[in-house]
């Protein structure tokens, strides 16, 4: 697609007043200043392109509410996009970013931010500031470590950190209390904090492919868990590998009886 084509397409959306727009697989490497008339925008659809930045202008499109930047080329964000104020979901996974602006945190409505496969080494505290944040996906990135401050996103349901560099979780991860979902797979994990157990909503918690040698026994008390998958932690002895191999319920009988005996 031709910038002029581009601009015409913008400029009769923006006559028609839509409220959505898809712009997918079309190698896109920029957007036009002309993309701030599309003040009515709710719904906008980028991905499959070749992004590597985004116009000042795009912070006017204060109404949207879902962006889909998935499959660029973005190593950056601007700070202003801190001025779109009502997105709730937001797709920036398959691109190179290596920071997030702390603008991002201005965004108090995102109930879901995915930024799966870039190249991400740590997460800014201000991340804290996502109250609203019930879908935060990680996977494929370079962290080596959560910062305590990701723990304060109470309302969070589903947090993805596969494939990672995680060495250890903070004691803080018990504040999570909504947590339902937990993938922490690929990681170098050596050991859980026993805080993990407060975690009393968590259905499904990822951890094979890791370096841990025990899990501690309070996990057991996790009524809801029905996938706690441990596979590929050639260090692991507690529970051993034979209790490993029949899955969740045989795991949790092992730690509960482990913690009873220990009184």
């Amino acid at each position: 697609m031709t910038n002029e084509e581009l601009v015409q397409i913008i400029e009769q959306t923006a006559r028609e007043n839509a409220t959505k727009l898809s712009l997918n697989n079309n190698q896109l490497s920029s957007l036009p200043p002309e993309i701030c008339q599309l003040s009515n925008l709710t719904r906008l659809s980028l991905n499959n392109n070749q992004l590597s930045s985004l116009p000042p202008e795009f912070s006017q499109l204060s109404n949207l509410t879902f962006l889909n930047l998935h499959n660029n080329q973005l190593n950056s964000l601007p700070p202003e996009i801190s001025q779109l104020s009502n997105l709730t979901t937001l797709y920036l996974n398959n691109n190179q970013l290596s920071s997030l602006p702390p603008e991002i945190s201005q965004l108090s409505n995102l109930t879901k931010l995915l930024l799966d496969n870039n190249q991400l080494s740590s997460l800014m505290p201000e991340i804290s500031q996502l109250s609203n944040l019930t879908w935060l996906s990680l996977n494929n990135n370079q962290l080596s470590s959560l910062p305590p401050e990701v723990c304060q996103l109470s309302s969070l349901t589903t947090l993805y950190l596969h494939n990672n560099q995680i060495s250890s979780l903070p004691s803080e991860i018990s504040q999570l209390s909504n947590l339902t979902e937990l993938s922490l797979d690929n990681n170098q994990l050596s050991s859980l904090p026993p805080e993990i157990s407060q975690l009393s909503n968590l259905t499904w918690l990822y951890l094979s492919n890791n370096q841990l040698s025990s899990l501690p026994l309070e996990i057991c008390q996790l009524s809801n868990m029905t996938r706690l998958y441990l596979k590929n932690n050639p260090q692991l002895s507690s529970p051993p590998p034979e209790i490993v191999e029949q899955g969740t319920q045989a795991i949790l009988t092992y730690l509960r009886a482990r913690l009873e005996a220990k009184g």
